[in-house]
Order: C-alpha cells, then structure tokens, then sequence
C-alpha cells in the first residue's frame, strides 16, 4: 500500500507528552503529525496538575500569560491530615521559578490550548478521531505506522515514530519493549461532589482508620479520590454504598449530606494504579516517552509534569537531527540516558511513600492513625516544607527549552 502522509514524526497519542511534543518539533521546523484517537480531550479524571517545572517551560516559550487566562485555581501550599493532626507538607512560594505554585486546571483545557498554539506552526498536524494500530517496518526499523481514522486505515510513513499514548501503548506492544512492572498497593475511585463557597481550596490528603481520601478543587466542584488496596472494589460495594459515604464525610466533616451525591457505585471511576517502566526505550525508527515508557504512580501528581519534561528534552535532542535528516539510534539512546535517571528516583519515591505510608494506613482500619515521623519533623520545622516542594513541583531534573534549537 502506498504512504498516504509522509511526515519527520508520527506522534501516537495526544496526552500532555504528544501534544507538547508535537508542538515543540513544529515550532523547531520538524513535520509532525499528533494522532488523537478521540474526538476531543474531554476526558473526566485526568490529572489536572500543572506543576512549576510545567509553568517555567511555558513562560520559556512565551505562553505562561496566555496559558493562565485560562480558567485555574494557583495553590501554594500541600497539605496531609492525619486523624485530628494537620500539617503543610509541601510550600512552592519559595522556588526559584517564576511561577511559584502549582496550578489546578481541567486536562483538557492544557490540551486545547496546546493544540492551539500548535497550529500556528505550518509543520503541525494533528488528527482526531484517529490512532495508530500497528507499525510499519523495514528490515529491522520502523518506518512508519498504520493509522485508523474515520474512514478507514491508512498509512503513514515517518522517520520517527513517538510513543505516547499512555499506560496501555500500542506502540510499545508492537514494538516489542520490554516492560517492567514495579506495582502499586492501591487503586482510587475518582468522583465528583458539589464545592459551596465557605469550603477550603487547598488539596488535602486525608489519612482516616484504614482510609485515604483526596480532594483537589475544580471551581464549583470538587474531585474526589477514595484510595482503596488493589483489588478491593468488590470490598468496597460488599460493604454498601451508605458504609462509603459515611466514610467520605468521617474523613472530610465539612462535607456533610454532600455525600449523597454518589447515587450509586456507577459514579464512580476505577482507576487501577500501577507503576512500571521499559527496560529499553526504543528501537530503531521508534521511541517511547511518558506513559507509555514509564507508568507513574498518582503520588504527587507528577506523571503529567514527567511526561512533559520527556516531551521537552525529546525536542532539545532530536528535532535538529530529525530536521535535517541526520537521527541515529545514538540519538534516542542519548534522549533515554537523560530520561531515565529522573524516571528512576521519581518512582523509587512514589513506591517508597507507597510502602511506607499509604500501604500501611490502608492497614490500619479500626485503629488509631498516627502521621510518619517525617511529616511531623516537617510540621515542626516550617522550612523543611521547602524540600518536598522542590521535588513534587521541580522534579530531579527539570528541562529548559533550547532557545538554540526551539526559537
């Protein structure tokens, strides 16, 4: 079958790491083509963070003002309560970025906006309704992807084919890389409940009897997050509706009656939580980036902001030698070296709080809830909230954008 579109770059998936990907290569003269399989970014229960590390690569590219028209709440502060105890774990008012605070805003909005910039960029194609299937291969490299979109498949061919939609890859299935599967205590059950106007803003992690229980404010509504131990839906319903209601407002008072809101187990959204990561990135003519190299943990909400910095030092690297028709294998091991070390840490991290803290309050049902040593130490000393929020907000190694590669 004949190429139908002939591009530098096939990118699969139009998440945070596609599409700031995609914009990026086009605004450094690269053909790129973003392949979306849904019709919008209406997703319901994406992250929402947009951390400082995010906000700093956007006020590079001259888009932080725009972006924050958008509507968005700012939060300075993390917060953890455990039982009666609560403490701010977490200050980003002192990080050296412009932007010093996280920002709560619907994924879809980022999305849209990046879109929308994106398009000014003659190189810049992206199409909706549409997904990669299978790859294209010649010899031992791929060449390209078989696409299928509203009227049927079609292929395109691509010197680079870039991996990133998500957890369930097509394209690292078909490529044959290897996962490794580090695993993950919990899962949560994302929902929705009304927010009134006295309620607090900030995002609190409540820490219960053998329960955890996270609100991030969305305006007129809050998104809720019950964290259960894998597997324990059936646990969850077995127990009654009316049992998990009462839970949510043991753990959050100020919630009263809201709970009713949850008219049955069918508003609520599972999400199986895992960790994992490719032993190898790529192979040649293709290569994996965000979620679909590295699956992280909700812990900290950095899996949007990792999946950005990927998508970041993937243009730093490889748009000049895709520009100019010159990309190697050396040069997608040089984008893994990077990447990998930061992807690393960042889940020794998130498992290690996992072991240590969510695992063993998830325990702990029926009995009383003490906060880990580490979090009081912090309550105690005010300026050790710095440490933490340098590494939710900043990560282990923020990317800056290459003015002399990206103008």
């Amino acid at each position: 079958m004949a190429d139908d579109l002939s591009v530098k770059c096939c990118i699969a998936g139009g998440g945070p790491a596609g599409m700031m990907a995609g914009y990026l290569l086009a605004r450094a003269g690269v053909d790129v083509v973003v392949l979306e399989k849904h019709a919008d970014f209406l997703r319901d229960f994406r992250g929402d963070t947009i951390h400082p590390s995010t906000l700093e690569v956007m006020n590079e590219l001259g888009l932080y003002d725009a972006l924050l028209k958008r509507p968005h709440q700012q939060v300075t502060q993390l917060k953890g309560r455990f039982g009666t105890y609560e403490t701010v774990f977490a200050d980003f008012s002192h990080l050296p970025t412009r932007a010093k605070f996280m920002t709560l805003m619907p994924q879809w909005d980022f999305l849209d906006f990046l879109a929308g910039e994106a398009r000014r960029y003659p190189k810049f194609k992206l199409m909706m309704n549409t997904e990669a299937v299978d790859l294209r291969w010649q010899d031992e490299r791929v060449v390209g992807v078989v696409a299928r979109g509203p009227e049927g498949e079609f292929n395109i061919a691509s010197t680079l084919v870039l991996g990133c939609d998500g957890r369930r890859s097509t394209v690292r299935e078909k490529a044959g890389l290897k996962v490794e599967d580090i695993g993950a205590p919990m899962d949560v059950l994302w929902f929705a409940l009304t927010r009134l106007p006295d309620d607090p803003i900030d995002p609190v992690g409540n820490f219960g009897a053998g329960r955890i229980f996270v609100m991030i404010y969305r305006g007129d509504y809050w998104q809720c997050g019950y964290v259960i131990a894998k597997g324990g839906l059936e646990d969850v319903r077995r127990r009654g509706l009316q049992a998990f209601r009462d839970d949510i407002e043991a753990l959050a008072p100020f919630l009263h009656g809201r709970s009713a809101e949850v008219t049955s187990f069918d508003d609520l959204k599972l999400l199986s939580v895992g960790v994992d990561r490719l032993t190898v990135w790529h192979r040649p003519g293709v290569l994996c980036i965000g979620d679909a190299a590295h699956t992280m943990s909700p812990v900290g909400g950095i899996g949007i902001n990792l999946a950005i910095q990927d998508a970041v030092a993937t243009a730093n690297l490889l748009a000049g030698p895709l520009r100019d028709g010159t990309l190697t294998d050396a040069d997608l091991q040089r984008l893994e070296d990077r990447r990998e070390s930061p992807t690393r840490r960042t889940q020794s991290l998130q498992v290690a709080i996992q072991n240590n803290v969510i695992k063993a309050a998830l325990g702990r049902r029926g009995q009383p809830v003490k906060p880990p040593f580490l979090l009081r130490l912090i309550g105690w000393v005010p300026y050790l909230t710095r440490i933490p929020a340098r590494i939710v907000g900043l990560g282990f190694l923020p990317e800056h954008v290459d003015k002399a590669v990206i103008p």
